[in-house]
């Protein structure tokens, strides 16, 4: 699952530009990961005991957020995403969750708490807090109701 949903950020992150079709095509995936991603985003706080540090569907999650961020980045997803009922606000409650399980426990989820000296950043985790935030700013963009939500 994680290498498909790698596959679909290639695809979804091309410059080139799409007809009306591939354009359907992608809004109903986009639907499809969204719904997923409400589901099991709370499956990435597991990731907090190193008992479930290589949880897949954490793993699955932290994918599906990345594949969602590029997704709200592109102008011709991104009013649909918008509109999607919950996502915002599973976004904003998924981001206290993390904030408040970083707090009791070792913070995985920031790139500062994560470094200790001069070894390199390898926890799945490490800017989901960011990728969280850019999704929640990507579904405010131009979007007065979003805006007002947060």
């Amino acid at each position: 699952r994680v290498t498909l949903l790698e596959l679909m950020m290639v695809k979804v992150s091309e410059k080139n530009p799409v007809d009306s079709e591939e354009m359907n095509v992608f809004m109903r995936h986009a639907d499809f990961l969204a719904g997923c991603f409400q589901e099991k985003c709370e499956a990435v706080l597991k990731l907090t005991s190193a008992a479930d540090a290589e949880d897949e569907e954490a793993l699955v999650t932290i994918r599906l957020l990345d594949v969602l961020c590029e997704m709200t980045s592109n102008n011709g997803q991104l009013e649909h995403l918008q509109a999607l009922p919950g996502l915002l606000e599973t976004a904003i409650d998924t981001l206290r969750l993390t904030h408040l399980a970083g707090k009791q426990a070792v913070n995985i989820f920031t790139a500062t708490h994560a470094m200790t000296g001069q070894e390199e950043i390898s926890h799945p985790a490490v800017g989901f807090k960011s990728h969280l935030i850019r999704l929640i700013g990507n579904l405010c963009y131009k979007n007065k109701e979003n805006q007002d939500k947060v």
